[in-house]
This record gives structure tokens, C-alpha cells and sequence, in this order.
């Protein structure tokens, strides 16, 4: 007899930070009900979505790996051919009944195929599994960058990074890439960036360099999450939010209204629920006995944790503006489902952690 099966810690911890989403929107979106109808209808697809991945064993993903992959190839080719232009990236694919950005389905089927790739022989990988790892690693990251995307191109690296390091790969070998990539960033910022990224960088050194231009949201941010305290002003309090002083207070800055509204002990407990989460998500990637579903929860996991730092990182003006939504309460449907949809990976690894046979 068939029975539904999903993880109860992953769903308990998830169903409250999309609890706390609803709240929080109510109250950055000027209490606008349209936002929390749509908010709430995308989690109904999302959570739909993620119990019946949660259903589908491991090796069943293994099979269909490089099809998801070269199917998110595809669509990438199609955003840069025909895709919609929003605030000068061109990101999104627009099918008349949903609009989407295919560069969050990568942020599952890059990690995938370079998991895929590194088990396909012996652990650990040997100089060519780790060029076709890599080429499979860079290659979409590419297409993402010209969007341009850099958030999501730097995320979607160091997912992929993430399985190569978890196979094994030499510390030497680590350490050499590593010397590599800081010589790289010189070249990145002069020649790869665009301008208004070069901008970004220079106003995480120094934002008080344009209080009112460049340096406006990340300055309002900042007062936003100080002037909380410990217990914050109330939900729907927050003069900063409700001033609308704070630009894209509902998406990728809402943990601005959120630590101002519920201060240090509402983000405390925030920051418990998304170590929880994390913390179950490395559960399920020790016990699991099968290699590629151990580097896929693996790296599934700890990207998760990176979301949550780099956007409260932003927020905060500790790391640059790079247009990442904080995972599960900002506003936004693509990315929720993109999400969900890796929690569904993990409950699946874990539900069928005894099936591993191919």
C-alpha cells in the first residue's frame, strides 16, 4: 500500500518560517492582502511540489540527472535568445500562464550533475572526472553571469563546489584553486563586472560615501536592524518599514523589516529554525550509505546555510548588494519552489535511505 512519506523535523521547521513569511509580508507590504494571497497560493505549490519529489527515490534523480540538467541548458540558451527584461537583467521566461527565471532550476540540477559526474567512478575523483565536474559546473554558471545574475551564478558555484570538495578532492589540490580564485578577483572586478557591481563593492567599503545614492538602502538597512533592539518595536511597528524608507522591503531586504519589528531575540530565534534545518539536512547526508545522495545532501544543505548568510550578510553591510532573497520569507514564487522542491531531494534521500540500488 502506498503511503505519503516526508521528513516531520525538515516539514516542521519549513511550515514555520513560511508561517513567519506570511507575518512579516503583512506587514513590509504595507499590508497589502494581494501579496499575501499570491505569497500563500506559490507555498501551496511549493509544498505540494516538495512531498511528491520527497516521493521519488534517489536513484530515480541519479537517472534523470543529465536530462534536468540539459533541459535548465536549454532554457538558459532561451532566456538570453527571448527572455523577459526586468530592472536590466534579462532573466526571466515568460509562457503566457507563469513567469520564471530557469537560473533557480540550476540551483538543483547544477549540484546534481556534478554529483552525478564525481560518482560515476571511483572516489575520489581523478584530474578528468574533475574537468568534466568543473565544465559541468561552469558552463550555466556562464550563461547566468551575462544575465546578468551574479548572486545566483556565485551561488550556484559554490554549490557545485561544495560536492567536489565533499568527494574528496586534495587539500593541495584545494589550496592551489584557492590561490587561483583570489588572483581572479582583480581581473573579475575590472573586466567581468558591470558598473553598477563595481558600485556595490565600493559601497560595502564605504556606504556613507552617497547616503543618498548608492549607498541609500544598505545606510536605511542598517538603522532598520539597530534600531530593533532586543525585543523590536511590534509587528507592523517598525518606523523604518512602515516610514517606507527601506527599497524592496517585501523581497530581498525584508530581514530589515523583520529585525527591526521582532529585534535580537525574534532574529535569534530565526537563525535557530535555519540552523535547524541545516543541521537535519547534514543528518540526512551522514547516515546516507549511497555516495551521490550523500554529496547531493551534502551540498543541498550547506548552499541553504550560504543563502541565509549572504543575504543577512547584505542586509547588514557586512557582504555586497547581490540580489539574494532570504530562503522562504522574502516575497517571490520561483525561488520558494526552487527550495522546497531541494527539501523534497533531502526528504527523498531520506525516506528511501535502505532503496539505494540503481
Amino acid at each position: 500500500m502506498f503511503r505519503i512519506k516526508v521528513d516531520m523535523p525538515l516539514l516542521f521547521g519549513l511550515m514555520l518560517l513560511s508561517v513567519s513569511s506570511l507575518f512579516i509580508l503583512w506587514s513590509a507590504g504595507a499590508e497589502n492582502p494581494r501579496l499575501i494571497i499570491n505569497q500563500a497560493i506559490r507555498m501551496g505549490v511549493a509544498v505540494t511540489g516538495m512531498i511528491i519529489i520527497a516521493q521519488i527515490r534517489p536513484a530515480t534523480l541519479f537517472r534523470w540527472t543529465p536530462l534536468f540538467y540539459a533541459a535548465g541548458l536549454l532554457m538558459l540558451v532561451l532566456v538570453l535568445l527571448v527572455g523577459d527584461v526586468g530592472k536590466g537583467a534579462q532573466r526571466w521566461l515568460d509562457l503566457g500562464v507563469i513567469r520564471f527565471q530557469p537560473s533557480e532550476a540550476m540551483k538543483l540540477a547544477v549540484p546534481m550533475m556534478v554529483a552525478w559526474v564525481v560518482t560515476r567512478k571511483s572516489l575520489p575523483p581523478n584530474m578528468k572526472n574533475l574537468f568534466w565536474a568543473g565544465s559541468a559546473l561552469i558552463l550555466p554558471s556562464l550563461f547566468i553571469l551575462v544575465q546578468p545574475d551574479l548572486g545566483t551564478a556565485l551561488l550556484i558555484i559554490m554549490s557545485g563546489a561544495l560536492i567536489i570538495f565533499l568527494a574528496g578532492f586534495a587539500w593541495r589540490h584545494i589550496a592551489i584553486l584557492s590561490v587561483l580564485a583570489l588572483a581572479f578577483i582583480p581581473i573579475a572586478y575590472y573586466f567581468i563586472l558591470e558598473t553598477y557591481q563595481q558600485r556595490r563593492i565600493q559601497t560595502l567599503i564605504d556606504p556613507w560615501s552617497d547616503p543618498l545614492g548608492s549607498g541609500y538602502q544598505i545606510i536605511q538597512s542598517m538603522i532598520a536592524i539597530g534600531s530593533g533592539g532586543a525585543q523590536g518595536k511590534g509587528w507592523g511597528q517598525g518606523s523604518q518599514s512602515q516610514g517606507d524608507f527601506i527599497p524592496d522591503r517585501h523581497t530581498d531586504f525584508i530581514f530589515s523589516v523583520f529585525s527591526e519589528e521582532m529585534g535580537f531575540i525574534g532574529v535569534l530565534l530565526l537563525i535557530t529554525v535555519y540552523v535547524a534545518l541545516v543541521a537535519r539536512g547534514l543528518y540526512i547526508a551522514y547516515y546516507t550509505k549511497d555516495t551521490f545522495s550523500r554529496l547531493l545532501a551534502g551540498s543541498l544543505s550547506m548552499t541553504f546555510f550560504f543563502y541565509v548568510f549572504v543575504n543577512i550578510g547584505m542586509v547588514a553591510g557586512m557582504l555586497p548588494v547581490v540580489g539574494v532573497p532570504l530562503p522562504l520569507i522574502s516575497y517571490g514564487g520561483t525561488s520558494m519552489v526552487t527550495l522546497m522542491a531541494g527539501f523534497g531531494i533531502l526528504m527523498g534521500i531520506h525516506n528511501h535511505r535502505s532503496l539505494m540500488s540503481r
